[in-house]
């Protein structure tokens, strides 16, 4: 019976994959800078799936579960966006400070009567580390020529912010339109950032204890299941047949179940961003710049 239901679910699984494969999903109109991972990132969850790579391999022939070894390769593989929540809405933090900074920077920097075209190379000396590097390439498509509002677009793709996307919009309604004005409405963004930081900062340390039950819950599961298959390997016996292991499984989805929801609950979301630009967009202005 174990092996009827295994098969029925392999077939109706390869059916699944067929007909997507054959009707195809429905194609979206995602910004194509959004989403975009830094190298340094990439290389993080390159040496994660490594790891889970390993741990799966090791689990396999210590326990010959294959249920469990992956269950424990996946969660080592994911283990950066099981738990890395704390790291990237810090990330964003410092994002939001640092944008604040350079906003009243260029704030001061224009009320010199200069342009924005002269006062944002000279505010990106000073500008904090997160987002230096986004408006290291702002200042570089400047220096080609480049349209003062395609690059704009282009440095709020990069910082994908939803906070950035309204700094970024009064820049560049002033660089088509060259009305005054934009002294005050930057003092008012800047301080409307400082506001959302303090806010997120406050929820940071209210999620905290969250994210902390999720990785106590996750830390003691594996901790039973090693130190039961080590010291008992009786007790755990049953899980070795087929039926033991589709048990098993079930059990361990329901934990599954448990932490995403602990994952979601600790979890911030974000307001969608305003200030895109859609896959058609960007080929058409390609296309007329060629």
């Amino acid at each position: 019976m174990a092996l009827a239901l295994t098969a029925g679910a392999v077939f109706g699984v390869g059916v699944v994959v067929a007909v997507l494969a054959f009707v195809g999903l429905p194609r979206r109109d995602v910004t194509p800078r959004r989403g975009r991972r830094s190298k340094r990132e990439t290389e993080r969850q390159t040496k994660f799936a490594v790891a889970g790579v390993v741990v799966f391999a090791a689990t396999l022939v210590v326990t010959q579960w294959l249920v469990l070894a992956v269950v424990f390769g996946v969660v080592v593989a994911f283990w950066d966006r099981l738990f890395g929540g704390s790291r990237i809405e810090r990330e964003a933090i410092e994002q939001i400070e640092g944008l604040a900074t350079w906003t009243e920077s260029l704030r001061d920097t224009i009320a010199g009567a200069v342009g924005l075209e002269q006062a944002i190379p000279a505010t990106t000396i000073n500008a904090a580390p997160s987002i230096r590097p986004s408006l290291n390439l702002l200042v570089d498509r400047l220096r080609v020529r480049e349209p003062l509002p395609d690059a704009l677009m282009k440095f709020a793709d990069d910082l994908d912010d939803p906070s950035a996307d309204l700094v970024v919009a009064s820049l560049i309604l002033n660089a088509r339109l060259r009305g005054p004005g934009l002294r005050s409405v930057l003092g008012a963004l800047s301080d409307s950032a400082r506001d959302e930081l303090d806010l997120r900062r406050r929820v940071e340390a209210s999620r905290r204890s969250t994210r902390r039950s999720v990785l106590i819950v996750v830390l003691v599961i594996a901790a039973m299941s090693g130190f039961l298959i080590v010291f008992n390997p009786g007790y755990v016996e049953p899980y070795s047949s087929v039926e033991g292991q589709l048990v098993l499984a079930g059990v361990l989805g329901l934990y599954a179940l448990a932490v995403l929801w602990l994952r979601r609950l600790a979890g911030v979301r974000q307001p969608e961003r305003f200030l895109v630009q859609s896959r058609h967009q960007v080929e058409d202005r390609e296309e007329a710049a060629s």
